[in-house]
């Protein structure tokens, strides 16, 4: 028809051009300028240089400690943040809506009042030390404490992100399955699971990027000991302040490319999670 604005001219919002320029410009402004000016920084040192920074042994060591602490409370929140969502939505119970809210106090907190608050629980002296230390179990101070910490700052991420895919599931798929004589076990691992496994996936892979960039709260409960205790962000705070920028630079880049790459790896999976949940 004469005049008729185009196809796909029609199927969009009012305001489409002048929303996405808003947005464009927001995430370069808040987002891709400042990353990109980190590589840019990073140019100024030689490829030798580079390796010689991030392949030294203090570096390595503390790459070991972020990732694999990070993994580790991930893999922890996983399943206690499923738990605790699961219960949040399918029970009702006298204390409901105190629990929904101290489940997001890690987001309230300041990082270091939540150090400052581990610590004093988990120290040898501590409400909760005092009895681990006599069955021989350290927190504070150790490895295990970096995990408490990150633990501790990425559980609301699992389960803020199951909690409305959970609602929106409802019974219906447990009567069905019950209905085509599953047992609750069944039904749960064959229908309910893997249904959630995307969401449980998200959360889990949210904690693990903030338990990854965690700063304040670890390094009160970390004790800080270069080759054992040391997280990155740190290593890259005791760079800048000692004026060694470009090694500061080196670290940040890597820790950087990585997250991304641990990130994008996880998005892949969820991908196809959720093209095999919609095609069965």
């Amino acid at each position: 028809m004469a005049g008729s604005k185009p196809f796909f001219r029609r199927k969009l919002l009012p305001g489409f051009g002048l929303s996405l320029g808003i947005t464009l410009f927001y995430l370069s402004a808040v987002v891709l300028i400042p990353l990109s000016m980190l590589f840019v920084k990073s140019f100024d040192l030689s490829a030798a240089a580079y390796w010689q920074i991030i392949s030294s042994d203090r570096v390595l060591a503390a790459f070991r400690v972020s990732f694999m602490s990070a993994g580790i409370s991930a893999v922890i929140n996983a399943v206690f943040g499923f738990l605790i969502a699961w219960v949040q939505i399918r029970y009702q119970y006298p204390g409901r809506r105190i629990v929904d809210a101290m489940i997001d106090l890690p987001f309230a907190l300041p990082t270091s009042v939540a150090g400052i608050s581990l610590t004093a629980a988990f120290s040898v002296t501590g409400i909760l030390g005092f009895w681990l230390d006599k069955i021989g179990v350290r927190v504070a101070y150790t490895s295990l404490g970096i995990i408490v910490a990150m633990t501790f700052v990425g559980l609301p991420f699992v389960i803020r992100t199951l909690e409305p895919v959970m609602q929106q599931l409802g019974k219906d798929y447990e009567e069905a399955g019950t209905i085509l004589g599953g047992n609750r076990w069944q039904v749960f691992t064959r229908v309910i699971f893997p249904l959630l496994l995307p969401a449980t996936m998200t959360g889990a892979a949210m904690a693990f990027a903030r338990a990854l960039g965690e700063y304040g709260s670890v390094i009160f409960i970390a004790g800080n000991m270069p080759y054992k205790t040391e997280i990155v962000p740190l290593l890259i705070i005791s760079k800048l302040e000692q004026f060694d920028y470009s090694a500061a630079t080196a670290i940040a880049v890597t820790m950087l490319g990585l997250s991304f790459l641990v990130l994008l790896m996880i998005n892949v999976l969820q991908g196809w999670q959720r093209r095999r949940v919609t095609s069965l």
